[in-house]
């Protein structure tokens, strides 16, 4: 048997077993191995009941009665009473019925969970629950728990993994000798082996310590492998030309910040090298990175080379050509836009002035990367919220260069320290953090949702000044099993009554894309007073007259994306609000003050990331394809470790052949984040 044989092969899984495997996603030997227990639950320590005391803990007790009743929708509480020697207790276990069956045995069980004081009594709080008999004799009672994928069961697992401890004990090394005794880490097969089996909670602390160390490793290695690729690249050298960039300076309606200055003058130094520039701008809402793209894309078009600019919605793209037709056609420099919108004759002659040169800045949506449309001489790429693009769509934009053109990703997602050096580790970084000069700070305040009356108040008195309001909500149809505001039973509850007298939209992902772009544009040219909106509402989108933003049960969402939407106002010299709106009247989380106390993206990144983890800034399908199981991506400590040691593997000519599986990950990884 090896870590290729089929799941079938081992004692103990028949054919229903497998299937249940199958659909968990788990087929080989190595697969099952390679699931790594979501937690433990520790049995060590047994108390009486006599003698338990508030917090966590551990008893050994018979259930002497059970039952389980509905509370509201959705909701069902099974309640037991558990005895031993010493005593009774209570037990409420919430939407967990199956209890009922499992306890009802009059088996002798493990319970360990919280002791607390809930509905006027102590009572255990949601305990595991293990047959004291199924608790193997040789552990020190710490067991593994497992992600229940598909109603695989973790007694499943185990059952079948101790079957499988022989081959554990003899896996292959995948990181090199000299990186295991520098960075005094276990073995691969030791660490595997405390994850599965552990003796001790010291062990599995060491055991994560490896796993994660090799997790980052890969991925900051494919970073290092993809920035020597990129070394080896010849680009376009553009010449900086000061004359050039303090024209486009001077006729500026406004003065650039320091940091919009310092990131101009690290791109043009970029370019001045014969490698192709591969930088990422990430600068807060509202921070101008747009401007930064012009005055490049100036001295990019004197020496007669073209810019494209690529954004991933129509909206966006006709804003970025706007605001840089303004900035660019009084020098003499032409800019076109390539959207789904612009069709026939219209389109062939853009076609035409993109081929000749007579367009020097073209800026379009996915449009920009069909077959027909063929540059003069593209020398720089501009890649707007780069995530929602993926890696063939950009590759296909930079392909359209018979040189590697320049490029830079721009992104209004600011992204956390550590996150910028593993996930987007081949880039080289410029960051934003000024807000241009006459913006005031949002005022952000949390309200309960008992005061609605007394904000609508304070948002009709905004409207009536004449300018707009936003409100946001998660869902699109009303569902009653969720409390969760509708998108669509708000805008009918808001245009019948409370805002009867005002302009409402309705703005949604259901929506046609001609629908959604219409329904913005109104709100853009001031013909709406309200925008019903899910979260769709875009990055970016600029509405200088939108100075209220209200958000329905803020706490179910994270603190990136809030500060994300709250970016849609602010956009003017007018003082702009932001509202979050709780689910309950309950106080509020701690998470929602960090956003009420602080404008600072930067900051709110950090936090959320310690909070609710990569997904919730890098994007839940990107992070899935991370495959970290162990590794976070807050870890500070363990990626700068890391990320030496990737350093000197990629410097240091080791044979990545020798290294199978370490070399088929990095290689994944590589395809993956590249952005040449």
């Amino acid at each position: 048997m090896n870590l290729f044989s089929p799941l079938d092969k081992v004692k103990g899984i028949g054919a229903k077993t497998g299937e249940q495997f199958t659909l968990a996603g788990i087929n080989t030997v190595g697969d099952l191995i390679e699931f790594l227990p979501r937690g433990y639950e520790d049995f060590s320590h047994i108390t009486t009941i006599v003698d338990i005391k508030p917090g966590k803990a551990t008893i050994k007790a018979r259930c002497e009665k059970i039952a389980t009743r509905p509370v509201r929708r959705g909701l069902r509480i099974t309640t037991a009473t558990l005895a031993d020697s010493t005593g009774k207790l209570q037990a409420v276990w919430f939407n967990q019925p199956y209890r009922e069956t499992q306890l009802k045995s009059g088996e002798e069980f493990y319970f360990s969970g919280e002791f607390e004081f809930n509905y006027n009594r102590y009572q255990l709080t949601n305990p595991s629950a293990e047959m004291v008999k199924d608790m193997p004799v040789q552990t020190d009672r710490i067991l593994p728990v497992y992600r229940s994928i598909k109603g695989l069961k973790t007694t499943l697992v185990r059952k079948i993994l101790a079957e499988l401890r022989p081959l554990i004990t003899m896996l292959p090394e995948t990181l090199p000798a000299e990186i295991i005794k520098s960075e005094k880490l276990m073995s691969r097969s030791d660490a595997i082996l405390s994850m599965h089996f552990p003796e001790n909670m010291v062990d599995v602390d060491k055991a994560r310590e490896r796993l994660g160390f090799e997790e980052l490793f890969q991925l900051l290695l494919a970073s290092q492998l993809n920035r020597q690729e990129n070394s080896k690249l010849t680009g376009w050298t553009i010449p900086f030309e000061q004359p050039i960039v303090a024209n486009f300076v001077s006729k500026l309606p406004f003065s650039l910040t320091g940091a919009q200055r310092r990131a101009a003058w690290e791109i043009i130094q970029d370019m001045e090298r014969q490698t192709p520039m591969n930088r990422l701008l990430q600068g807060d809402v509202g921070s101008g990175k747009t401007v930064v793209a012009g005055l490049v894309a100036c001295q990019v078009a004197h020496f007669g080379f073209q810019t494209a600019i690529m954004a991933p919605t129509e909206i966006l793209a006709s804003q970025h050509a706007e605001t840089l037709s303004k900035l660019l056609q009084p020098l003499g420099i032409t800019v076109g836009l390539l959207t789904g919108s612009v069709k026939g004759m219209a389109r062939k002659t853009l076609y035409e002035q993109i081929a000749t040169g007579s367009v020097q800045v073209v800026v379009g949506t996915h449009a920009l990367i069909q077959e027909t449309v063929k540059f003069y001489k593209l020398g720089f790429v501009v890649i707007d919220e780069q995530h929602r693009f993926g890696v063939k769509q950009r590759q296909l934009l930079l392909d359209k260069s018979e040189h590697m053109p320049h490029m830079l990703a721009m992104t209004a997602t600011p992204i956390p320290r550590s996150l910028a050096l593993t996930v987007y580790g081949e880039l080289d970084i410029s960051i934003l953090n000024e807000l241009p000069s006459g913006r005031k700070p949002i005022s952000t305040k949390i309200w309960s949702p008992n005061s609605r009356a007394q904000l609508y108040a304070q948002v009709d008195a905004e409207i009536t000044a004449g300018r707009q309001a936003y409100i946001i909500c998660s869902l699109i149809e009303d569902n009653p099993e969720n409390d969760i505001k509708s998108v669509q039973a708000e805008y009918v509850k808001l245009q019948n009554s409370i805002f009867k007298h005002r302009r409402i939209g309705l703005l949604h992902g259901k929506l046609k894309p001609a629908e959604k772009d219409e329904v913005m544009q109104r709100f853009s040219r001031g013909e709406l007073d309200i925008l019903v909106s899910t979260t769709v509402v875009e990055v970016g989108v600029d509405v200088p007259k939108a100075t209220v933003i209200v958000i329905e049960n803020a706490d179910r969402f994270g603190l990136s994306q809030l500060h994300q939407l709250r970016g849609r106002v602010g956009r003017s010299v007018y003082q702009s609000y932001c509202y979050l709106i709780n689910s309950t009247s309950a106080k509020p989380s701690q998470r929602l003050r960090e956003i009420e106390k602080s404008n600072d993206g930067f900051y709110l990144a950090e936090v959320d990331l310690k909070l609710r983890g990569p997904g919730e800034i890098y994007g839940r399908a990107q992070h899935g394809a991370l495959n970290l199981q162990i590794a976070t991506l807050a870890d500070t400590k363990l990626i700068a470790r890391a990320q030496k040691q990737a350093k000197i593997f990629a410097s240091g000519g080791f044979d990545m052949l020798q290294y199978k599986q370490l070399d088929t990950q990095v290689e994944y990884y590589q395809r993956l984040t590249t952005l040449n």
